[in-house]
């Protein structure tokens, strides 16, 4: 289950919001008409997309769109959640047997958890079943790589595009030196494609790449916890002892706090009781 993840519109909101207090708290609110150019606008985002389709497929592009609505999401089920969900998950194993474990998880959301549940119930070999999960982990990094490579090269080529028309820019006024009331304007449209460049670079592509990276990160390492936690129901662990096994992939403040179910109930006193 995924919910909106408030931190990207929010920084992206204050980023904007900052940029334009700099300029208003200056200029006043006029100030900002100036910052507005049409021509500068479309040669850095022209010469963006421009760069982008000469150095991607069709296909990768499509991807990216897909890649960037994560930065908009974060996963509902945090590690001590996980954590609950397996012990209670080893209980019921150890009680009913593997195959009660099918209706067990009808409720679970995650098809990486589904799936390695369900290897466990058909009796596929522990070694087996890290295998075809750690391969569903590789494809799973490979697909999201490529679809914040085309973020990541936004943010390099955003700033070149920027200075390109900064050159125009330049060449242009400097044509017109022969009316010197005219540079200063001229001077600072030239500018302008470098603000727009740096600004979309600094403020949204290499931002937004960054937070990709670190979802998809987030992301490997709860599958991890997951494949760890399904070799441990299908091994028959005691509950107790697979607690303190993926309790080691908390941090030490998690760690201090206990672990309780749906019910509230600590779940070592629960493992205990099975």
């Amino acid at each position: 289950m995924k919910k909106t993840d408030l931190m990207t519109p929010i920084g992206l909101t204050v980023g904007f919001a900052m940029v334009m207090f700099g300029i208003m708290s200056s200029a006043g609110f006029g100030g900002i008409v100036s910052f507005i150019q049409a021509s500068s606008i479309a040669i850095v985002i022209g010469g963006l997309i421009a760069a982008i389709l000469v150095n991607f497929n069709i296909s990768e592009v499509k991807l990216t769109f897909k890649v960037t609505k994560e930065a908009f999401k974060q996963n509902d089920m945090n590690l001590r959640e996980l954590i609950a969900l397996f012990v209670k998950l080893s209980e019921r194993a150890r009680r009913e047997g593997l195959l009660a474990l099918e209706s067990e998880i009808e409720g679970v959301d995650d098809p990486f958890i589904k799936k390695g549940i369900l290897l466990a119930v058909d009796g596929i070999e522990p070694e087996v079943i890290t295998d075809i999960m750690n391969a569903e982990i590789l494809a799973v990094e490979e697909r999201h790589q490529r679809g914040r490579a085309i973020i990541e090269k936004a943010g390099e080529y955003a700033p070149a595009w920027g200075m390109i028309g900064t050159l125009i820019g330049l060449v242009l006024m400097l044509q017109s030196l022969s009316t010197p009331e005219t540079l200063g304007p001229k001077m600072a449209v030239a500018l302008l494609t470098t603000f727009y460049g740096t600004l979309l670079a600094n403020l949204f592509f290499i931002p937004m790449a960054g937070k990709l990276e670190n979802k998809t990160d987030q992301e490997i390492f709860m599958k991890q916890v997951i494949i760890e936690g399904v070799i441990g129901v299908q091994s028959g662990q005691n509950p107790k002892v697979l607690e303190e096994k993926l309790s080691a992939f908390l941090s030490e403040e998690d760690k201090s706090r206990p672990i309780e179910d749906d019910e509230g109930e600590t779940l070592g006193e629960a493992a205990n009781e099975a």
